[in-house]
């Protein structure tokens, strides 16, 4: 990560951030999320990008925006530049990096998953790359017993042997026993954290791990900041956002951190399947998150029947928010963990998605000035357009079709990201898709023989590559 900061970030980084260095010197008139959210649409309206707000006709700009956040107010935030600059040395000295979601470097499942909602400022420490791998995220309670923390442990090594990501939220109990069973078993870690970056970054044990490239933590919150209910609570998006699939080991009933983050992830989100732990005691809040959709854990003992648990498809399947963001993007389909190419920095997905997509929210943010309209060559993708071709159709459409021209399309952005065998979900990861639509395309493209799917190692290739090496 470079320790250079973009003008957008520095420019939102001055709205929306405490810039605690050393002392508490937080400046209560910093921009709430919803505030900067409101700041962005607009800027977005007028044609303008945060940095422009520190550009030479910068006065002109904070006039336009009084309508939305006070004049006054932005002059004053934006005259913080010494305190920044103060705080980014701070930063660079213990190895943090920042981004905003004005970067190319922002973690593209944030993006896609969380759109407008996505952290305006992101803080780590670490290989960014492990952000847009996916894996397992575990979640659970504080207090727990000894069994617990043996049995999470377990999970967190078993991730490790499969070679899957463990994403958790570095709290005591049920997190850390999961993090700690992946690291110790030689896996990967993620730590969305929501209090301590910097403390924990200096931690001698974790600095090795950071630096080794097996574990990143991240923060949407100052590196400085201390433990804030409220923050534990909205962080919980960002875990499900990163990974794959989930389980929750333990949960109290009808309230908590991991209660809430469950619960919203079933009922409103739906980004990944929510496992809950199916042995040993169960619990009124476990029983609880059954009752509202969430799957017994099948207590896989071996790497094979951990990845069957990567297979499993949403309980109620619904259009993915973000299909076919990166077909119509300017950006070539890249693998999983390969940085994304971008001519300029923007916040170009959720730009795109809200101009090509009939189901995007109109008021979609972008941090960036409106990027050149989406091609119109092929029409908006959906679900329905790329479906696999049912078995009994008699009557295929003609190639002409809006849809096959479209999957045309998947098909050969599917076959570029195929460069070398992978799994559905690191498919659906590169594309920008959800899981539920990935297999359907790779389905599809089995059918027509096009793919392979291999059983050692788990993953499809593309048979013509595979016929002539």
């Amino acid at each position: 990560m470079t320790p250079v900061l973009s003008p957008n970030t520095q420019a939102i980084l001055l709205l929306t951030a405490p810039l605690i260095a050393g002392r508490r010197t937080a400046s209560s008139d910093m921009l709430s999320p919803g505030e900067y959210k409101r700041l962005a649409r607009h800027l977005h309206e007028i044609q303008r990008q945060p940095a422009d707000l520190l550009s030479p006709d910068a006065a002109d700009i904070l006039r336009a925006c009084q309508p939305v956040i006070a004049e006054g107010r932005l002059q004053k935030l934006l005259g913080r530049g010494f305190l920044l600059g103060q705080v980014i040395e701070r930063w660079q000295a213990r190895a943090i990096w920042v981004v905003s979601r004005a970067d190319a470097e922002y973690p593209r499942r944030l993006k896609a998953r969380l759109r407008e909602d996505a952290p305006a400022v992101l803080y780590g420490c670490g290989d960014t790359a492990l952000l847009e791998t996916g894996g397992l995220a575990v979640v659970g309670s504080r207090h727990v017993d000894d069994a617990l923390i043996d049995y999470t442990m377990a999970v967190g090594r078993l991730a490790a042997r499969a070679g899957r990501m463990l994403v958790s939220g570095g709290a005591k109990g049920i997190d850390q026993a999961a993090m700690r069973g992946a690291l110790e078993g030689g896996g990967k870690v993620c730590g969305v954290l929501a209090d301590s970056l910097e403390k924990t970054t200096m931690n001698r044990e974790h600095r090795n791990l950071l630096l080794d490239g097996q574990l990143v933590l991240i923060s949407p919150y100052d590196p400085s900041a201390g433990f804030n209910v409220g923050n534990a609570m909205q962080r919980n998006k960002l875990i499900y956002a990163l990974a794959d699939t989930s389980l929750v080991v333990s949960s109290d009933f009808n309230k908590g951190g991991t209660w809430a983050g469950a619960v919203e992830q079933l009922g409103k989100l739906k980004f990944v399947p929510v496992f809950i732990r199916s042995m040993g005691k169960s619990s009124a809040g476990l029983d609880g998150l059954r009752k509202k959709g969430a799957l017994p854990w099948p207590n896989p003992q071996d790497v094979d029947s951990f990845e069957d648990v990567f297979n499993v498809a949403m309980p109620t399947s619904t259009a993915s928010p973000q299909v076919g963001f990166a077909l119509f993007s300017n950006e070539e389909p890249t693998s999983a963990d390969a940085k994304p190419r971008a001519p300029v920095p923007r916040d170009a997905e959720l730009a795109l998605q809200a101009e090509s997509e009939p189901s995007a929210p109109v008021d979609v943010v972008s941090d960036e000035q409106p990027p050149v309209e989406a091609s119109e060559e092929f029409p908006p993708v959906t679900s329905e357009a790329v479906a696999p071709i049912d078995e009994g159709r008699e009557s295929p459409q003609p190639e002409s079709a809006p849809a096959e021209a479209l999957f045309a399309a998947v098909r050969a952005a599917i076959q570029q990201v195929l460069s070398a065998p992978m799994k559905d979900t690191e498919v659906a990861a590169a594309l920008d898709v959800s899981n539920a639509q990935a297999k359907a395309w790779l389905q599809r493209l089995v059918d027509e023989g096009v793919l392979e799917k291999q059983k050692k190692p788990v993953g499809y290739i593309v048979k013509q590559k595979r016929l002539f090496e």
